[in-house]
């Protein structure tokens, strides 16, 4: 019988340093990826929004002294809810599991933590981020709008970020380039377009479209994929650099 290929995704998606090796790091700075166990159509895998975090979590480890950390897996889906497979928590734990990772993280000595978001319906988030103020812990939410418009005039991204909202050009191309084994035949031929969505929230989106898709994976590719991961990870120097404060010196992020 011939042996299964080796899965790669899942060392990927883990960090494997030792504690010896975290602590010669002396990082102050931890990064969270957050993703999500959602339907993303026929073409990309219900982990979609946990591997684009994770690649964007690994690159800026390579490119900055950051403590790495595992990523939550499952978060608020609910408008996903109408297709199988997909899972959710609630807001209010979340909410919970960040504050409680933020907590441990300051006992141990971090002064900071990027939250490295992946999924556009973790609306709680912000607020974390916003009364993290009074946590004895600097967080931030990354990335952000401004940052992704700039990844995707790099990438030349051809579709509006309105219209490229679920499954489309930005996640297809990102896999395509990380993890090209995930993507299931077909996505050259499902991209869907619903214009106004202003009951998203109310209606689901099974309201918008019959397939999970909502967007143009048509036009993805893995050369978009890499532009779009080396601009994010550019940008978020700019974050790492305010976390570290006046304190960090100039060369110290190796």
């Amino acid at each position: 019988m011939k042996e299964p290929a080796p899965d790669r995704t899942a060392a990927l998606l883990l960090p494997t340093e030792t504690t010896t090796e975290v602590s010669a790091r002396d990082a102050d700075v931890a990064v969270l990826p957050i993703g999500s166990f959602e339907q993303h159509g026929p073409c990309l895998p219900l982990v979609t929004d946990t591997v684009v975090a994770c690649a964007l979590s690994r690159r800026i480890a390579a490119a900055h002294r950051v403590l790495s950390l595992p990523p939550i897996t499952v978060s608020c889906s609910h408008e996903h809810a109408d297709w199988a497979g997909t899972v959710s928590i609630s807001a209010a734990t979340l909410y919970h599991m960040v504050r409680d990772i933020a907590d441990s993280l300051r006992r141990s000595g971090i002064r900071s933590l990027v939250l490295v978001n992946g999924h556009g319906g973790n609306y709680v988030l912000r607020n974390v981020v916003q009364e993290s103020a009074g946590w004895g812990i600097r967080m931030a939410l990354f990335p952000e709008s401004a940052d992704w418009k700039a990844a995707r005039e790099t990438a030349g991204i051809s579709t509006s970020a309105h219209d490229d909202m679920h499954a489309g050009e930005i996640e297809t191309s990102i896999l395509l380039h990380t993890h090209p084994e995930l993507l299931r035949p077909g996505h050259e031929s499902t991209d869907r377009s619903a214009g106004d969505r202003r009951h998203l929230l109310t209606l689901g989106m099974r309201e918008y479209t019959t397939t999970g898709v909502l967007g143009r994976p048509s036009r993805a590719t893995a050369e978009k994929g890499a532009a779009l991961l080396d601009s994010l990870t550019e940008s978020f120097g700019a974050y790492h650099a305010l976390l570290r404060g006046p304190g960090a010196q100039d060369g110290d992020d190796s």
